[in-house]
């Protein structure tokens, strides 16, 4: 119990890196930055370096919003009623807010000027699913993470069978992602994201619908 404010302070640590990251390096940002990339990863929205102020601020609160859903599920989600509180959303929430204090970043060096969010941003995504892919084997049936269909929700089985199978899709699709826009240039690696992403998310979606059709 008393380690719990320790990792709760840790958290609001974290998610506050990018601002003071930005304080630091603010007089070195030119007074218009890109604000949106297109999917060439060219701008095609410039402001002002204060809208930066507002991503990071939301960033941070969104990931603080995360960690703190992710683990008090027991005392909103029906399906956790009553179950005591689980380390695997524990650590999910906790490499969540890490991964979006590092999106922060990456947003922050991409407006002054450097082309990390082309080298950076898809060996983060990559490994964000294989973060995830490795403890999905590990997520109990909740209404708030992992594969939630009819079918997996009402059927204890099938969810479990559902998400072994995508653990290890989401696990091999993220480190593929990873190693592959190391090597491929930014105009390939995009659709090779949204290919990945797409095998790693219908697959166990049309596994976990047969499983259903034959009543498991």
């Amino acid at each position: 119990m008393k380690r719990k404010p320790l990792l709760t302070w840790m958290v609001v640590l974290v998610a506050l890196l990018p601002a003071v990251y930005l304080a630091i390096f603010w007089k070195t940002l030119p007074p218009t930055v890109p604000t949106h990339f297109g999917a060439d990863f060219k701008p095609d929205r410039m402001g002002s370096k204060e809208e930066l102020w507002l991503v990071t601020a939301v960033l941070s609160v969104v990931s603080v919003g995360i960690y703190f859903l992710l683990n008090n599920l027991e005392r909103i989600d029906p399906k956790r009623k009553g179950m005591p509180p689980s380390t695997t959303f524990n650590k999910l929430a906790f490499g969540m807010v890490v991964f979006m204090a590092a999106l922060n970043v990456i947003i922050i060096e991409s407006a002054k000027g450097a082309l990390v969010i082309q080298s950076l941003l898809f060996p983060l995504l990559g490994l964000l699913l294989a973060f995830i892919g490795n403890y999905m084997n590990h997520i109990r049936p909740n209404y708030f993470a992992g594969i939630r269909l009819p079918w997996t929700l009402s059927s204890d089985e099938n969810w479990r069978r559902t998400h072994e199978l995508a653990g290890k899709l989401w696990f091999a699709g993220g480190i593929v992602l990873a190693a592959a826009s190391l090597v491929l240039l930014p105009p390939v690696i995009f659709p090779v994201f949204i290919g990945i992403l797409v095998v790693i998310v219908l697959i166990p979606v049309v596994y976990s619908y047969r499983l259903f059709k034959h009543h498991v």
